[in-house]
Formats: structure tokens, sequence, C-alpha cells
């Protein structure tokens, strides 16, 4: 009798270790966040509510909004099967509520039989204000002149803090930077292969809560007729340069295909990074004064000369020539046209050895084809300061430096960065 007991009893304590082990294997709560993070907003504005639990999964969510103490549900959801994460996306524009502060409500539960049943519940209560008068822009500068393939700058004041604000031209966007006088300077290009009639700047400005205001300003745009040329590509020169990029295209044994696979897709992809290097840009102006050119040297190709590559009579390819060619004595010194920062220095496909200056306000310099680079990443560097030495690295002809200026990723005119008249006109006479 006693160990039948005995048994019955170890069954139960079996069956109630079990029991509790399965009753407190999840005792987790889920983790939740609200994207963006902000502590205002309009009612336009998404929000992405993300919730996971690796244990039973996501049973439920709940967001409301509660503003004099009146509660309404936002969204309500419930799972079955309860996945391990969920993301639910919202907005506020049905919830009826009115400018000033409310709080934000988030319940999830995940689908544990802890809490007999009810599971683990996280709930969060962020305090947000309603806000939804977009800020209003005062442009203060006059004459806003451009060329295409140049720039131009902007001053403006904005009435309240704000999120971003800048110039967009097409698909292309320019934030303005805040100066010591509280207005907003933002230099702006006209991408030399825009067509005219689709260059219409205008100025956003969007703040904390996701309101926006865009105007348009007065400008003055004028189109370029670019030069076109012709080159000749040479065996000779197949056979001193192909050699440096059969490592990226091994399947690529004919040096003429080589040539145009490198001519046209590295070159891409060496224009394509210059948005990585404007990502680096100082929100601070560390230039000063009109750009250096390089000393004694001779011009042996323009900015935006679009070009014919021909092969024994045949064309081959067509590309556009995106920075001057200045030609001065072998392996010359090469100058910093401006104060700023190296945020690259090494072998840059096409361009052979280059170094990238960033002189802030997404402004930079590239130095290419060069046969010595003197300075490294993060160097800062003054106007004058050797970079390194001319030379025919990547796809150059001869020794020459080839130099562009590049506005937040897109290449530009350098030769109105070497006129202080013209810096001083569309520059820094709007804000100085």
């Amino acid at each position: 009798m006693g160990k039948i007991f005995s048994f019955f009893l170890l069954v139960i304590l079996i069956g109630l270790g079990v029991g509790a082990y399965f009753f407190t294997r999840d005792m987790t709560a889920p983790n939740v966040a609200v994207s963006p993070d902000r502590s205002s907003t309009g009612l336009k504005r998404e929000f992405t509510l993300t919730a996971s639990d690796a244990g039973s999964g996501i049973k439920s969510v709940k967001i409301s909004v509660l503003q004099a103490q009146k509660e309404t549900t936002v969204l309500q959801k419930t799972y079955d099967p309860a996945p391990r994460q969920v993301e639910e996306k919202f907005l506020l524009e049905q919830a009826g509520l009115r400018e000033g502060q409310f709080d934000l409500i988030v319940v999830v539960s995940d689908k544990s039989i802890f809490n007999f049943g009810a599971g683990n519940t996280t709930r969060t209560t962020k305090t947000m204000t309603l806000d939804n008068r977009p800020p209003v822009i005062n442009v203060l500068s006059q004459a806003h002149i451009i060329k295409q393939g140049g720039a131009c700058a902007v001053v403006y004041q904005i009435n309240k803090d704000v999120e971003r604000s800048g110039v967009q031209v097409g698909e292309y966007f320019f934030p303005g930077y805040k100066l010591d006088s509280g207005n907003y300077v933002c230099m702006f290009v006209f991408p030399w292969n825009m067509d005219p009639a689709r260059f219409q700047p205008r100025l956003v400005a969007e703040d904390q809560a996701g309101n926006e205001r865009s105007i348009t300003f007065r400008y003055q745009a004028r189109a370029t007729k670019f030069k076109h040329d012709t080159l000749n590509v040479g065996d000779e020169f197949l056979q001193a340069k192909m050699p440096q990029f059969e490592a990226l295209y091994p399947d690529i044994k004919d040096p003429v295909q080589l040539y145009i696979k490198v001519n046209r897709d590295v070159r891409k992809q060496n224009v394509n990074k210059l948005f990585e290097f404007a990502a680096k840009t100082s929100p601070k102006m560390l230039w000063d004064g009109p750009f250096l050119r390089l000393p004694n040297a001779a011009p042996r190709a323009g900015f935006g000369d679009g070009r014919t590559y021909m092969y024994r009579n045949q064309k081959i390819d067509e590309e556009t020539h995106l920075g001057v060619d200045l030609a001065s004595l072998e392996n010359a010194a090469v100058p910093a046209a401006n104060n700023g920062r190296v945020v690259f220095a090494g072998f840059y496909g096409i361009y052979g050895n280059a170094v990238v200056v960033d002189h802030g306000w997404g402004l930079q310099t590239i130095y290419s084809h060069l046969s010595q680079i003197r300075v490294k990443e993060g160097d800062d560097v003054k106007r004058g300061d050797i970079l390194g030495n001319t030379g025919a690295t990547g796809l150059a002809a001869g020794d020459h430096l080839h130099f562009g200026i590049i506005l937040h990723g897109i290449e530009i005119q350098p030769i109105e960065w070497w006129d202080p008249h013209w810096i001083k006109d569309n520059i820094t006479g709007k804000f100085q």
C-alpha cells in the first residue's frame, strides 16, 4: 500500500513539475518598438510598430491614443498562429486628435500560458504633441543664376526648428545648413545631364512632426552647349592599360571588349561611389575663398565634353568627361584646392590613384590619375598642401591631372570655383 501511495505521489509531483515548467517556460514579455521615435507628430506621419517574442510568439497588439480622458483605438489585431515577429504600420489621421499633447499607448501580448493563460504583456505609453502646422520658408537671397552643369546658393529663413530643409531638383535633394545667424544656406546643382525644361528647383522644409512645406523661388537657368570630341583607342594603349582590370572580368579575353566594359561599367560604379563620399561631408563650411588650380598647367579636356571612342575607325563607346584635365610637368606636385579633410585616398577604377577632399556642405574635390599619393583618409589639409603627384594611372593616356568638383555626389563645372568673383556673386556674398 505504501509503495502504491509513493508511486502516485511521485506521478503527481512529476505532473506538477511538468506543468510548472510549461506554465513558467515563457515569462518574458514581448519586445516592442515604435518608429520613428518622435516627441511630436503630424496626422500624416506613418508609424511602424515592431513587436517580437522568441518564446510563444505574438498573440495580439493594440494601439490607442488618449487625449482629454478619451481613449481611441487606432489599431487592434489578433494573430493565429502566433508569429515570432510582427510589423504593423499605422497613421493617426482617423483618431480625432486635436493639436496639443496626447498619449500613444501600445499593448502587446504573447501566447504564453503564463499568468493563467493571459500571457506576458508589454504596455508602453509615450506622451507626444500633435502639430499640424508646416514650416514657413522665407527666401532672403535675391539673384539665383545657374548654368547647366553648375551650382548656385540660396539663403532662407524658417520659422521653426526643422528635421531637414534644402532644395529638391528632380530626384536629387541638396540639404541646407544652418548658419550662425539662424538662417539657412543651400548650395544646389543644375545637373549637366538634366533637360533644361525639367530643371525646376523647389525649397523644401520638414519639421520634427513630419509637416512639410515646398515652395518655388526666383531663379534664372541657362542651358549649356557642351563640346564633343572623338578619341582613338589604339592597341598600344590597350596593351598598357587593360592588364590592371583583367581580374575584374576574367571571362573577357578580348582587350577591346574589356576596355568597353571598364570604360562603361567601372566608370558608372566610380561615379555612383561619389554619393558614398558625399555622405561623409562635414556640416561645417571648411573652405575659404577661390579654389586653387594646378599651377602652370594647360587644359587638355573640359567639363561635360562628350566623347566618342573609336577603335580602328569603328565606334565602340560614348561617354561624358566630368572634370577638367590639366597637364603640367611630368610628376608635378598636386596641391589641395582648398581647406578640407581627405575622405578617400587610393586606387579608384578608371581614375587610377585618386584623392577626394571634403570641404563641407557637400562640396568635394577629386584629384585623379596620380603617380603618387602623399595623404591618407582622415588627414586635414590646407589650401596648397601637396596631396600627391600627377601621373597616368587608371585609364589616363598620358601624365596629367583629372580635377573634379562634386556637390553632394554630382559632378559640377570646376571653372566656376576658380573664379573669386563668381564665388562671391553666387555663393558667399549671399550670407557673408
